[in-house]
Formats: C-alpha cells, structure tokens, sequence
C-alpha cells in the first residue's frame, strides 16, 4: 500500500493547556473485491442504484454515473430471488463496459435465502438484523427464552459460510426503524437495543472467524444515530472487537435538508475519528451523493478532495472587494489545477483586513491578506512573504508565488 492510500491522522487540537493528536479508532481491514475497507485505507465513498434491479440497463447507467462520479462501491436493492440472480447481468455489463474493478453490494431484507443467493455472485452483501431472522414484523410484544432467541440466530451461520466459500464480504447494517420484536421486546426502542441488534450478529462472525465484515448503525435522527455508533464502538472495544464502521444518516432528505443532516450526523463522528466507508442519502439521483460525501470529508479534515478556501465573511474593516476577489482566486487555482494536482490540495485564505490574517487563516497554506486600501499581502502559513502589493497585482502574484513554492518543493 502506498504513503497515499493511508489513512492519515485527523490533526492536532489544542485540549487546555495539552496538545493532542486525533488519530482515526483502529480497525481490521475487510477485502470487497478489489476494494479494501478499514485497516490504514482512506475512507471510501458509496451510492446505490435507485431503478429496479430487473432493469439491468439502467442499473448499469446508474452505476457507471456513481463510479465516474468517484464513487468506489455500487449498492443494488435486491428484493427477491430474480433480483439476485440478475445481479450476474449488471455485473457482466459492468465489465464489459470497463467498470468491473468497482465492487457491487446486494442489499438484502426479509429473506435469507436471497442472501445466499446474491453472496455467490456480488463481492458484498448487506444484511438487516431486523428483517433477517424476524421478517414478518407486527410491532408486538414478543417474549423469547435464551434457547429460542440463540436458535433463530443459527441461520445467519450458513450464510457465513456461502461468504466465506465465495470470498464475499458482507454489511450488518442496523435500521433504528427496523428493529426486529424480538429486540423490541427486549430492550425497546432504544440506542442499547440498536447496538445489542447489531452485536448479536457481531459475535457469531467472531465466533465463527468471519472477519470480512463492516457493520452499520443509521438512523433518520442524527442524535440517536451518532449516540448509537459511539455506544456501538464502545462496546466493540469490550468485546475485544475493531470492525470497521460504515456510516450515514438514513432518509436524510433532499437538497439543502439532505446535506446538512449528512453532514452534521457523519461528520461529528468522522471528526471522533470513526468511520471507514460513508454514504450520503439523498433523494435525488444517486450520483448526487458522491460530491456531498466528499465535501463531509474534507470539512472534517479526512481527506482532500479539491482545494479550500478560507474566507472571511466581510465587514467594515474589509479593504478590497471580497466575492469578487475569491471569484478570481478561484478561477486562477482552478486553472492552474486543470495541469498541476497538488493544487486540488491546498488551503488558501482569503482575508479582508489583517484582523482576521494571518491568525484566523492559521490552517492555511497560503494567504491574501488585505494591507491597506489598494494594498494586500501575501502569506505562507503565518509568513508574510511580500507587502503592500497593489491589489490589482496581487492575485497573479499570488498564483505565480504558488507556482514557484511547489516546484522548489516537487
């Protein structure tokens, strides 16, 4: 594995008077065909069709518009039998058209035998331990002994076994919506019951030595949904566990709703330095939610997907026209980006005043400060490496400052 596909710590954070390094929590790494979830491998972004899985054309478009988009993993809804079996279809379309690299994930609810199916022909298959051994759910209250309740669990051991005969990955993914009566009636609706959902399935992989599994806890409700996933890790870490963890705010929503439920559930957890693979729900085309994810991660300071900008808001003390100052920074980074990568990786400040710059720009790679009316300065980090430039100058000799930094350090 190369220094670039590792995952890197999150930073530094000043805590009192203490510095500390976040680091990401510790997991195993799961093989997905060619893909690798977890271990030291940067977090992975994932979508899922939204048309028939019968509708193998249009499960192929779809897939190859998730995977052009970024997307490194293709989930498909698979209700039945012959949605299974025409997942051998979409993947042999797949290849033929160049994309066969890319894994694919059945999901799977009320039928284990669909599982079994799907396990012989798609590199991952994604469970619900509220629908898998207790499909038909009516709300009651149900009353199990520990022999009965141990003995429902035995046929998730033979879909183990499909997996690990055809090298198939699989996904404990827990709904707090679907909780099955048998939870319910044990522990309620609660994040107890939502993590003991997911554990239940977590020991007999242990038990049974299948390692290649990520598990999930989602939740429409970005509280319940984060609580859920620390108490989850918290108890993986007792029981001498390090699954990886999958992550996403289910039914997030469309638009402005969508993004920022997404990013205020996944975020919060990714910046506790939880989450291997993450996937933004969104009702809107699937491939829609690969940019979103992206973005969730880079504000979480996980990875660099295109260059920052950090921008004061603006005020009285502003001495150049900001919006359209950032306008032609962004224009003259973005061209410069077209040919040179390592633009797509750097953090710019943009600054109004020397109020806010250098120090509120400190993250920064680089600086435009303003100086005076007419005049900014340029920054290196906190090094202010030219003055009093006149503002008409300044953003080519900010570009051409950049040019000349990274080839001295190339």
């Amino acid at each position: 594995m190369t220094a670039a596909a590792k995952k890197p710590p999150l930073g530094e954070v000043w805590m009192g008077s203490q510095l500390v390094l976040i680091m990401r929590r510790k997991t195993h790494e799961v093989k997905i065909g060619k893909l690798r979830i977890g271990g030291e491998n940067r977090v992975a972004v994932q979508s899922m069709t939204t048309c028939s899985t019968l509708d193998t054309e249009g499960c192929i478009e779809q897939a190859i518009r998730i995977i052009e988009a970024g997307g490194q993993l293709v989930r498909l809804t698979t209700q039945g039998t012959r949605e299974a079996e025409n997942l051998r279809n979409i993947k042999a379309g797949l290849i033929a058209r160049g994309y066969g690299d890319v894994p694919l994930c059945a999901d799977v609810h009320f039928n284990p035998n669909v599982a079994d199916v799907a396990a012989t022909i798609v590199e991952k298959v994604r469970i619900n331990p509220g629908n898998y051994v207790d499909p038909a759910r009516q709300f009651k209250t149900l009353e199990y002994t520990d022999e009965e309740y141990k003995q429902e669990l035995e046929s998730f051991c033979r879909f183990l076994n499909i997996c690990r005969e055809h090298g198939t990955a699989i996904r404990i993914g827990v709904n707090h919506g679907s909780l099955s009566d048998r939870i319910m009636s044990r522990y309620g609706d609660t994040p107890e019951g939502i993590v003991e959902s997911c554990m239940e399935f977590l020991r007999i992989a242990e038990r049974e030595q299948f390692r290649d599994v990520v598990v999930s806890i989602k939740a429409s409700n970005t509280v319940i949904m984060v609580q859920s996933v620390r108490l989850l890790c918290q108890q993986m870490e007792k029981e001498g566990m390090d699954y990886p963890l999958h992550l996403g705010v289910t039914e997030a929503g469309e638009g402005e709703d969508g993004r920022l439920k997404s990013a205020v559930g996944i975020g919060a957890l990714l910046i506790d330095g939880i989450g291997d693979t993450i996937r933004v729900s969104l009702s809107e085309e699937p491939e829609c939610e690969i940019p979103v994810a992206q973005s969730i991660l880079q504000a979480a300071r996980v990875q660099m997907h295109k260059t920052e900008y950090i921008s004061c808001p603006g005020c009285g003390r502003t001495l150049y026209d900001l919006q359209d100052t950032i306008r032609r920074i962004k224009t003259a980074v973005e061209e410069k980006a077209k040919t040179d990568p390592r633009y797509r990786t750097l953090k710019i400040g943009i600054m109004g005043c020397i109020v806010n710059g250098p120090g509120e720009m400190a993250d920064a790679d680089y600086g435009y400060v303003g100086a005076a009316r007419g005049k900014v300065s340029l920054y290196k980090n906190k090094e202010c490496i030219e003055k009093n430039i006149p503002e008409e100058e300044a953003v080519e000799r900010l570009i051409q400052f950049i040019d000349k930094d990274l080839q001295n350090n190339s």
